[in-house]
């Protein structure tokens, strides 16, 4: 135990042991205290100085390397050490593959008590310019030029992006033309402190198998002044932009989006394929942000499912249909589960579009049907699960234990929760293969598959 506590702007020496749950370094002062900070390498020794102290956790900047690891690169992003993107850009792949694979063992370890075997975390084969889904805040600098990127950690300051190293790089220059428009037709950002101003966000998605682009304007107010010369000039700058929508959003809020969308240019959504089906995206739908390794975390999932072609599947927390629909090839018939109602209309949109009539799609909470299909005595074999980064509900988890199925295949984009569920699901299944994905390159974040079997 340390002697006292630390104190802001105080400096102290120390070596780096590790990583926290969201990618600071871990730094183990010379006294004994422990501070967390950013940018900081395990088994670097360095100086920090404090930027926050309290008897639960202290904060501190990284001011001085004395030896540097073997694993240290030069950041692609010139702003990369700012944003609050990427925490892992200055580590080289390699060792950021090994360090979401400890990650994983470390929640199982911790929080569902599991020394079971974790795999290598399967890396990507594109770990820069990955992302398919962009959303930039705009703003204004103290000189009055309107600015693009991403929040500074932690806070909501924009740090000036020009290019973004994950982003789809047919955004930055779309990014470049919005902020030239803006300046020249007068249409303000807007300001979160004031509440006043116009475009709040610009949300691109781009389609990965196919040239669609979607523009997403998230302004303050129903309709603004220029719209339309906006648009056009938009779409004379960028003609690969296919559909131009504008969302509403005048809430208070840290969430992006609003609930009304209306069609300002094109059909309102875009297209692209995963594993050969094809989705229907729409502005506010889910879909993965990587899609290169989405095809990799899916045929995992499905492969770790062993479907024979002859097997009842339920897909909880179904989306769009993205797992529902891959599967169907391989099983008899799959029932998809989604609590939001647009993202079940999308989901029987691509069924219709792919023709696939094996699968059937239900808006419900998914713990209240499986509760039923149990109480019914329907019989499902396997049971494909995606949830929110929270994880599943204690209703989900046992309607999913009653409901009985031989399978369950998890895909979780937390550890945390996961290792939480499988601690619970782990009294009637057991663990099977854990399989960390990278997902989210530069980035802490991973995502992992797990099979859990029914134990006789």
């Amino acid at each position: 135990m340390a002697n006292r506590f630390a104190k802001v702007n105080e400096i102290y020496h120390g070596v780096g042991q590790g990583y926290t749950f969201d990618g600071l370094g871990i730094l183990l002062s010379d006294d004994g205290q422990r501070f967390f900070v950013k940018g900081l390498i395990k088994g670097e020794e360095a100086d920090v100085k404090v930027t926050y102290a309290s008897r639960n956790a202290n904060y501190a900047d990284l001011i001085k390397l004395y030896s540097l690891s073997p694993h240290r690169i030069q950041p692609k992003c010139p702003v990369a050490t700012a944003c609050g993107g990427c925490q892992f850009q200055h580590i080289a792949y390699e060792e950021q593959l090994k360090i979401k694979q400890e990650k994983v063992i470390n929640a199982f370890r911790t929080i569902a008590k599991s020394n079971f075997p974790v795999d290598e975390c399967v890396g990507s084969k594109a770990p820069y310019y990955y992302r398919n889904k962009t959303q930039i805040p705009l703003g204004m600098d103290k000189k009055g030029n309107i600015i693009s990127g991403f929040y500074r950690a932690k806070t909501h300051d924009i740090i000036p992006t020009p290019e973004c190293a994950i982003e789809n790089q047919r955004s930055n220059g779309i990014m470049a033309t919005v902020r030239n428009l803006m300046k020249s037709m007068k249409i303000d950002p807007y300001d979160e402190d004031k509440r006043t101003g116009v475009i709040r966000h610009i949300l691109i998605r781009a389609s990965y198998h196919t040239p669609e682009i979607m523009v997403v304007i998230v302004a303050n107010v129903p309709s603004f002044p220029s719209r339309n010369n906006f648009i056009n000039a938009l779409r004379k700058a960028h003609p690969e932009i296919t559909t131009i929508v504008q969302n509403t959003n005048t809430r208070a809020t840290n969430v992006i989006l609003g609930e009304h969308d209306k069609v300002l240019f094109g059909p309102g959504f875009i297209l692209d394929d995963i594993l050969g089906v094809r989705f229907r995206i729409s502005p506010q739908s889910f879909f993965q942000v990587n899609p290169l390794q989405t095809e990799t975390l899916y045929s995992i999932a499905i492969n770790k499912a062993a479907l024979t072609g002859n097997e009842r599947v339920l897909d909880a927390y179904c989306g769009i249909g993205t797992l529902s629909l891959i599967a169907a090839s391989k099983a008899g018939s799959v029932v998809g589960v989604e609590i939001n109602n647009k993202a079940i209309k999308d989901a029987k949109e691509n069924a219709f579009r792919n023709n696939i009539s094996n699968v059937s799609f239900y808006t419900a909470d998914a713990g209240e049907f499986m509760e039923i299909a149990a109480h019914n005595n329907e019989q499902y074999d396997v049971v494909l699960m995606d949830p929110p980064r929270k994880g599943a509900d204690e209703k989900f988890l046992n309607s999913l234990m009653k409901l009985s199925p031989q399978k369950i295949v998890y895909v979780s984009c937390d550890p945390g929760t996961l290792a939480r569920d499988v601690a619970i699901l782990n009294k009637k299944y057991e663990i099977k293969s854990i399989t960390p994905v990278d997902m989210f390159s530069q980035t802490h974040h991973v995502e992992t598959v797990v099979l859990m079997s029914k134990i006789k």
